[in-house]
């Protein structure tokens, strides 16, 4: 009999409960907006940037209003202006080149490796032509983050990673998102901690952190961040950083709170499942898994794998046959984008060059999404469908398109 798998790939897990007790506390109180505050009240907000400060390790945190928020609040505060240069990955998502557009700057993109993470040969031919980076470590994949430290470090590039699939994860022991000047997480519905959108900086600069600050939105208020830099930092800024107001209310950071006590034992949950898929897909015909190097504690929240060197038409034969057993795939080297999903060749706003390395290791770059909704048995279910789709292809002739 032909196994379906009969499981919903957008299908998040509920909230906890105790995190819906707390959004309807903050609702009866009525006081949803983030310096809505009684007297000698920290809030939701400030618990949660004071939290997640500690959980990372960093100094300040600010709860923003999405990801994309956090990444172009965190150029505009690092300095980036129009006209700027921004060196970023080739392989991201439409938000992280819309952040460096937001800023009315322009994007450099950097090549990708076969193991989805920045080249840093071509990063550092390139790190002379921007003094920022926006590293994306796009779908949890970590690239060695003490080269490219020392590579920007050498040429007074600063360093913002936008860490929106890297939440939980780290390099060496370092945290993901606590090796440059800030990090940025998101906490939209497919991400490690789901508020349906938000956004969360960390950093260690006072400055900095007051800049952004200023920029999220704080009027003159910024004394009611817990997580944030002395007052005496924002004195000589007030009046140079422009209102962009992207806060995060109280509504989301109470959904937040009690995720964030939950988050290292989902990231590992996620973990197990994606060993799973990866065990299931050892050594099955013309699947090129990712290698995870020793060094990187990631979060298998997805799940990716190449189809080297199959032509475009046998990969769409594959993912129709696969849909029609359940199993969702996104492509990444479909000529069109789809959803989510789209490329550095979509993005016609970014004039991206041709980036030839890059589009080889896209052609038959495969995605999936990989939520803890899915037991242990529904992926290596999902596994056993992919092999066999894999194994169908290898036995037919090759055929043209």
């Amino acid at each position: 009999m032909t196994e379906v798998f009969t499981g919903s790939f957008t299908q998040q897990l509920p909230i906890p409960e105790d995190a819906i007790e707390a959004a309807v506390e903050v609702m009866r109180s009525g006081r949803l907006h983030r310096y809505n505050l009684a007297p000698g009240e920290t809030g939701a907000v400030g618990a949660l940037e004071q939290a997640f400060a500690a959980k990372t390790g960093a100094q300040y945190c600010l709860a923003v209003a999405s990801g994309g928020q956090a990444m172009a609040i965190c150029l505009r505060a690092a300095g980036v202006e129009p006209g700027d240069a921004v060196l970023s990955n080739a392989f991201t998502l439409a938000p992280v080149p819309g952040a460096i557009a937001a800023v009315g700057a322009r994007p450099v993109f950097v090549e990708t490796t076969e193991a989805l993470t920045i080249d840093l040969d071509d990063l550092a031919a390139k790190v002379g032509q921007a003094r920022v980076l926006l590293l994306s470590h796009m779908r949890g994949h970590i690239c060695d983050m003490d080269r490219l430290m020392a590579i920007c470090e050498s040429a007074g590039v600063t360093v913002i990673e936008d860490c929106a699939h890297t939440m939980g994860a780290a390099w060496r022991g370092t945290p993901s998102g606590r090796h440059g000047l800030a990090g940025c997480y998101s906490t939209q519905t497919y991400k490690h901690m789901n508020s349906g959108e938000g956004g969360l900086i960390v950093s260690d600069s006072a400055e900095f952190m007051a800049r952004a600050t200023l920029l999220s939105g704080s009027y003159m208020l910024f004394d009611r961040h817990p997580g944030g830099p002395p007052p005496q930092v924002y004195a000589d800024l007030t009046g140079e950083m422009p209102n962009m107001s992207a806060r995060m209310d109280h509504l989301r950071a109470a959904i937040l709170l009690p995720q964030l006590a939950r988050l290292d034992d989902d990231c590992a949950a996620w973990t197990d499942r994606y060993r799973v898929l990866e065990a299931g897909l050892a050594d099955a015909p013309g699947v090129v898994l990712i290698p995870r190097p020793a060094e990187e504690a990631f979060v298998g929240s997805s799940f990716q794998f190449r189809l080297a060197d199959w032509p475009a038409h046998a990969i769409r034969a594959y993912l129709e046959r696969c849909a029609a057993r359940g199993v969702e795939l996104k492509w990444f080297g479909d000529s069109a984008p789809h959803g989510f999903t789209s490329t550095y060749a979509h993005w016609r706003f970014a004039v991206p060059p041709s980036l030839p390395q890059t589009d080889q290791v896209l052609a038959g770059l495969i995605d999936m999404r990989l939520p803890l909704t899915f037991d242990l048995e529904d992926c290596a279910l999902i596994a056993r469908i992919l092999r066999s789709e894999t194994e169908i292809r290898s036995a037919q002739p090759e055929t043209a398109a």
